[in-house]
């Protein structure tokens, strides 16, 4: 009598493509909040260049996978997005390595985006914090050190409620989904909102 062969151990698992394809589904819930949220999104674009042009400036910071999203936001607003026009003045908090390890050791990692608000910030600047949590000590008391300096609050933050959301309030992002989808909703985000603030730059030049 011939045995039956035992079936293969993998028969079940996720192959590697059906692993990509789950996650393309799974970024739907961030592309709803965003299409929800649009609005604010092209008022968010539309409100940073009339400040930029104004000659204010954006400060943005984040943690992480959020520091990256931070400055990426920071390169297109100093290069370019997709057209030629004149850069503008934006700065990655976290991309001084020399003063966030210094005030990380004489202050403690709380205070290390908090400290450069105080120092970089002027009434009419913006603060861009990006987390997929909200709950951020350090973010936190960005925010607060912002507020204290007349600096204009915005916040992308994963699924409401959580701290920073409460926060700031009206001026926040709040993207559904796991980790990885709303880190990439925040990148569509970004991109949507340069897209506005290149519209109305070229829009206020002629």
């Amino acid at each position: 009598m011939t045995s039956t062969p035992a079936a293969p151990s993998h028969i079940g698992e996720a192959t590697p493509a059906r692993l990509v394809l789950d996650h393309l589904d799974a970024i739907a819930p961030a592309l709803r909040s965003l299409q929800m949220q649009a609005d604010l999104i092209s008022a968010w674009g539309t409100e940073l260049a009339h400040r930029l042009m104004a000659g204010h400036r954006l400060l943005v910071a984040g943690n992480g996978g959020s520091a990256a999203e931070a400055q990426h936001l920071t390169a297109e607003l100093v290069g370019r997005f997709d057209g030629d026009r004149q850069p503008f003045a934006a700065l990655s908090l976290h991309a001084d390595t020399s003063s966030l390890t210094a005030i990380g050791n004489d202050y403690g990692y709380d205070e290390v985006f908090a400290r450069q608000v105080c120092a970089h910030g002027h009434p009419g600047d913006v603060l861009m914090l990006l987390t997929t949590s909200g709950r951020s000590p350090n973010l936190l008391a960005a925010a607060d050190a912002a507020r204290a300096a007349g600096v204009l609050v915005w916040a992308m933050t994963g699924p409401a409620p959580n701290p920073l959301a409460e926060l700031v309030g009206d001026e926040v992002l709040a993207v559904d989904g796991a980790t990885p989808n709303v880190q990439e909703g925040h990148l569509i985000a970004v991109h949507g909102m340069c897209r506005v603030f290149d519209t109305e730059v070229a829009r206020s030049a002629r």
